[in-house]
């Protein structure tokens, strides 16, 4: 009878098991797709009452204002237009305006709460944060989200909700830059991978290769030592090797940081800004951006007139509606045909 053979590793000889590892780390959650999916207002049960939840996570929102120096200096530049010819009021102070403007420009929605004195007449304008402001289901009712299950419940009629419209729902804004935020995280991962490329030192490392006619382990401990000191002073220095017996091959030297350092890091970076600036609108040379060319980008001050006359002028549209919500003259702007003193 024949009895079935069953091979068996030789003495001496390690046994290759099979391996698997995973390429790159968990996805982070700020820059996926679904975030800018669904736009819809959920009907939340609050402590005090009913109030909609925001169609995008306004934490977040906050986050990306900084996630490249292109996106956070163009919301900037409009504040500081519209902070120049704003004229402040008794009522509503610069300070006050700065933080509704930026809260338009960054979260698509700005609340400016009345607070009356005992005659029931007007006598400040306080600014409510977007990030914990929520519309209530009730007219005219809104919320301010403290803490966990903490809720302060202004007076109704006594807020003010001034938003970017959009086309799915009419209870809060959504950013126009959203078709952006795809490229500006790229942007961000861009600078992210090449700072992490150069602080691991891959850029200057290579693996040295020796084959056929090889060295002895005398001659490559003294080889090893010689790399050693090379770093640090007196790097650079050259070095001579000596394989009696060796061919064309036998010597190699392998860059695995070769293939990183050509990822077109220039490349990306100049199309995902072009990207930000073209979801703002806003001129390249107002935000200190170097031309690539001789000729530059053109006269500033024409470039500067076009952009007040079509972004900072819609912009003080927008705020004048508190004057019909209040009633009285509040917001006002300097008219920049006018000296300035």
């Amino acid at each position: 009878m024949t009895k079935a053979l069953t091979a068996k590793p030789l003495k001496g000889v390690v046994e290759a098991k099979p391996q698997a590892f995973a390429l790159g780390d968990a996805e982070p959650v700020l820059n996926r797709r679904e975030l800018l999916d669904g736009l819809e207002c959920w009907d939340i049960a609050g402590a005090g009452g009913r109030y909609y939840q925001t169609p995008l996570p306004m934490d977040v929102l906050s986050k990306t204002a900084n996630v490249t120096s292109h996106h956070s200096s163009a919301f900037r530049v409009k504040v500081n237009q519209l902070m120049r010819d704003f004229i402040p009021h008794p009522l509503l102070d610069l300070a006050t305006f700065e933080g509704i403007v930026l809260d338009h420009l960054v979260l698509a929605n700005f609340y400016l709460e009345r607070v009356d004195n005992l005659r029931g007449q007007p006598m400040k304008l306080k600014r409510s944060l977007s990030r914990y402001t929520r519309r209530g289901v009730e007219e005219g009712a809104f919320v301010f989200l403290s803490g966990w299950n903490k809720e302060h419940w202004f007076k109704k009629g006594s807020v003010f909700h001034g938003m970017q419209p959009w086309l799915d729902q009419e209870i809060y804004g959504v950013p126009e830059y959203l078709s952006a935020l795809q490229s500006a995280f790229l942007n961000e991962n861009a600078t992210l991978f090449r700072r992490r490329y150069y602080l691991n030192g891959a850029h200057a490392g290579f693996i040295m290769y020796v084959g056929e006619g090889g060295l002895s382990e005398k001659d490559a401990e003294a080889l090893r030592g010689a790399l050693k000191n090379t770093k640090g002073v007196g790097n650079f220095r050259s070095m001579f090797l000596h394989l009696p017996n060796g061919k064309k091959d036998s010597l190699q030297l392998l860059h695995p940081g070769e293939a990183a350092a050509k990822d077109e890091f220039l490349g990306i970076k100049n199309t995902t800004r072009d990207d930000v600036l073209a979801a703002h609108r806003v001129p390249p040379q107002l935000l200190g951006v170097v031309p690539a060319n001789a000729g530059g980008f053109g006269d500033v001050e024409k470039a500067d007139q076009v952009f007040y006359r079509n972004e900072i002028q819609p912009l003080q549209q927008r705020f004048l509606a508190i004057n019909d919500w209040l009633g009285m003259e509040v917001v006002k702007f300097r008219d920049r045909d006018l000296a300035i003193s």
